[in-house]
């Protein structure tokens, strides 16, 4: 099993899709956002929730890649989106801190 930096990672994702999730970025608000993505973590830890996401991404993915029309193209990009944001607090959290 890899830890949740290492499966963030090793995530390849369309370029198109990517760039979208970035775009989106600077919008993002954790409390609203997440909310709508997976009501039920909304005020987890960053840890449990990007795990969450990860694998309701993967579901979304496994969606787009099985052409299925089930697949929902925006709501995979907040997925990504969302990833993106809590992997860059999970970063925040997780780096050690100096002793100074």
């Amino acid at each position: 099993m890899q830890d949740i930096q290492s499966q963030i990672r090793h995530l390849k994702r369309p370029d198109l899709l990517v760039q979208a999730a970035r775009f989106g970025l600077d919008g993002f608000r954790r409390s609203r956002d997440l909310a709508r993505l997976l009501p039920d973590l909304s005020h987890t830890s960053c840890g449990a929730t990007l795990m969450a996401l990860l694998e309701a991404e993967r579901a979304e993915n496994d969606a787009r890649t099985a052409h299925s029309a089930h697949y929902a193209l925006i709501r995979h990009i907040q997925l990504l989106t969302a990833i993106m944001a809590e992997a860059r607090d999970f970063d925040i959290i997780a780096r050690p801190r100096s002793v100074t």
